[in-house]
């Protein structure tokens, strides 16, 4: 499907505009998954001046999403209307050491891109990055973390850009960062981060980064299309053992699947749809609350119009089943 033109409707948003504007542009193209519809309209700036100078002139009514590498995102087929904000490595993928045990890294810095420039600068703390297979900007977002750490342990301030195109600096504590959370305002686009270290001896540093790169590759089907966790762990367990429980250990749908190799990952075997994989993901959310009461929540955001299959509904609609 295609959404009407947003520059035909506002011509005025390209002008002066240094970045790139692309109509209808697949979304599919940057996900991991690789599905989705398109964005109505997608616009990567050149830096954060000429993000701010295009927000402040957006009209209000028009949605805005920031979207980073892909690695952790279900676009629905129907796509997303409004303005995609995706940020570029030229304009947002520096780093550099500002003293004090701290890297400022740009939000469109991969995950271990960071964790190599720490190694790199002598500073521990940061191995755990090299497992996550994101941006910064999502990690922000998320409180990302890994094998005991996350960012919140990092992050000292960041600053952003809110729909209005006005600056912003936020501390650590601004965040409320929780597990997998963050109570950030959904209306800021982060743009860059200060994230503080502890001094240690390179060589050790990439042992950690190593073990990091062992067990996921021992552990995760990460040659696949896939998002990471599809599921936050629940309190006093893991969301794996629950999926495994439920019987839901290479289940399929379509072209969807849950990995055989660790059920937490669902995988685009090929030929999968938006639909097929959240169909998935909500019936395996409907068999574990039947087999044992646990309501799993998504780790991987969806985001987006459903298509010509329709919506789906939560836990299929079965949530007052529960053992």
């Amino acid at each position: 499907m295609a959404f009407p033109d947003l520059l035909e409707q506002y011509p005025e948003l390209a002008e002066g505009i240094g970045g790139k504007l692309t109509a209808n542009q697949p979304l599919s193209a940057v996900t991991w998954f690789r599905t989705g519809g398109p964005a109505q309209l997608m616009f990567q700036p050149a830096d954060e001046d000429d993000l701010a100078a295009f927000l402040k002139k957006l009209p209000k009514d028009v949605p805005v999403l920031p979207v980073g590498l892909g690695s952790n995102l279900l676009i629905r087929d129907g796509g997303l209307k409004g303005v995609v904000i995706r940020l570029s490595a030229k304009g947002f993928g520096s780093i550099e050491e500002v003293g004090g045990n701290r890297l400022k890294a740009g939000a469109a810095v991969p995950d271990k891109r960071l964790a190599e420039a720490a190694a790199k600068a002598g500073l521990g703390g940061f191995a755990f990055y090299t497992g996550i297979p994101g941006g910064l900007g999502g990690a922000l977002r998320m409180n990302a973390g890994a094998h005991g750490t996350e960012t919140r342990e990092r992050m000292v301030e960041l600053t952003a850009v809110d729909r209005n195109g006005n600056r912003h600096v936020l501390t650590n504590e601004d965040m409320g960062y929780a597990y997998r959370h963050s109570e950030a305002s959904k209306d800021l686009i982060f743009t860059s981060a200060v994230f503080e270290g502890v001094p240690q001896d390179e060589a050790s540093i990439r042992q950690e980064m190593a073990d990091v790169v062992a067990h996921r590759e021992r552990a995760q089907p990460i040659r696949e299309k896939t998002g990471g966790s599809t599921f936050k762990n629940p309190p006093g367990t893991s969301a794996w053992k629950e999926v495994d429980a439920a019987g839901c250990r290479g289940l399929t749908v379509g072209g969807a699947q849950m990995s055989e190799m660790h059920c937490n990952f669902m995988i685009n075997t090929g030929t999968a749809t938006g639909h097929d994989l959240e169909l998935l993901g909500e019936t395996v959310r409907a068999r574990v609350l039947a087999h044992s009461g646990i309501r799993l929540e998504w780790e991987i955001k969806r985001l987006g119009e459903f298509g010509s299959e329709g919506a789906i509904e939560p836990f299929l609609g079965k949530e007052g089943e529960a053992a």
